[in-house]
């Protein structure tokens, strides 16, 4: 995976802060995907960054595009909408640096970059679409704070509603490395063109039963064969010292659902260890749960009630084949990272004032 691009870069907004008045400047992070619009407006810190506002809404932009390759009229006015939103709060909070993504949905959809102009037009928001690579190294960079100082190697994963993403982090050469600067450990990273929309669209997410969560669990591990390294990747693992990452709705659903919360809670989901046996126990006991019931569960609720098994579908396939002791939980990804990348490249933190043990600081709920 290559160091982001001067076009990447160009993307941002153009306004950098300098001298006394940078730490005064907000940064905004926007990920629109297949099936979420997210957003992010922090204020950097000496060991990080502090959230001062955040935005999400479920807009299903990539429902349908598995049978029609084309963004539906419903799923854009959706968008557009919660976009709107968005475009409010940036005005409002008086945001100096921006970047401003859309992800899998439009990379697929015939009609995607027309969305984005319309996007343009009617908002006054301009979007890029970016590719899949650059998808994985902004998850990794928004989730490595998570990584356990002593682990010779991550499996990171971001299971979202188009794409699937897998990042090996090799870690055993690290030199006392952490945050940020883990990023430069990228071994190997696969992106699978399935998530939980397109799945729960080819094979059913209401009701499913075990050999329909089966066949969706053989759909994603046709496509782990990709994976460049696979055996390196299964060789570290059996050495020990490798564990996973996982960022996405499933995982911190998972996590929420073990924690037996009465309504969802970042501030415990966030960096919550499961080993092996309680990841197996939460798939099957999700998987055994009727629909009713999931709509009913405060972790999950009637936006993911349909969704969430194929999620799990997609974890167990990557559990599967690499099979790790522990999995650490993360509620951050995307919009993190590209924080992180903004204000990194602001250089907003001096050397030495602990950014690259890359704490990052957060008040908001689930978003």
């Amino acid at each position: 995976m290559r160091p982001k691009s001067g076009a990447d870069r160009g993307r941002a907004h153009s306004a950098r802060p300098g001298g006394a008045e940078r730490t005064q400047t907000l940064y905004a992070a926007l990920d629109l995907g297949t099936n979420n619009c997210r957003l992010l407006i922090a204020r950097p810190e000496e060991r990080g960054f502090r959230v001062v506002d955040a935005y999400s809404r479920i807009v299903r932009l990539g429902e349908g595009i598995e049978a029609n390759r084309r963004l539906s009229d419903g799923a854009m006015e959706r968008a557009i909408e919660a976009l709107s939103n968005c475009q409010h709060k940036l005005v409002e909070r008086g945001v100096g640096r921006a970047r401003l993504i859309a992800t899998e949905a439009c990379r697929a959809a015939e009609n995607g970059a027309a969305f984005i102009e319309q996007v343009r037009v009617k908002t006054g928001l301009s979007l890029e679409i970016v590719n899949r690579e650059t998808e994985a190294r902004l998850a990794v960079a928004g989730c490595v704070s998570l990584v356990d100082h002593q682990a010779e190697g991550v499996i990171l994963f971001d299971i979202g509603g188009g794409s699937s993403e897998i990042v090996w982090l090799d870690l055993r050469n690290r030199c006392g490395a952490r945050g940020y600067a883990l990023t430069r450990f990228i071994r190997s990273w696969i992106s699978l063109p399935v998530g939980v929309v397109n799945l729960a669209e080819r094979h059913g997410g209401v009701h499913v039963t075990p050999p329909i969560f089966e066949a969706m669990v053989d759909d994603v591990s046709d496509h782990l064969d990709a994976f460049s390294l696979a055996q390196d990747l299964s060789d570290a693992i059996a050495a020990g010292g490798v564990h996973m990452l996982g960022t996405s709705g499933t995982v911190t659903t998972l996590a929420g659902v073990h924690l037996g919360l009465k309504r969802y809670d970042r501030r415990r989901v966030d960096g919550t260890w499961l080993d092996n046996t309680q990841v197996s126990t939460m798939i099957d006991r999700l998987r055994d749960m009727p629909y009713e019931r999931r709509v009913e569960n405060p972790c999950i609720g009637a936006d993911r009630a349909d969704l969430v098994l194929a999620g799990c579908a997609i974890l167990e396939a990557i559990r599967r084949r690499w099979t790790c002791a522990r999995l650490r939980v993360a509620d951050r990804g995307l919009r993190e990272g590209i924080l992180t990348e903004l204000m990194a490249a602001d250089g907003v933190w001096a050397r030495g004032s602990g950014q690259g043990r890359g704490r990052n600081h957060r008040r908001q709920g689930r978003t």
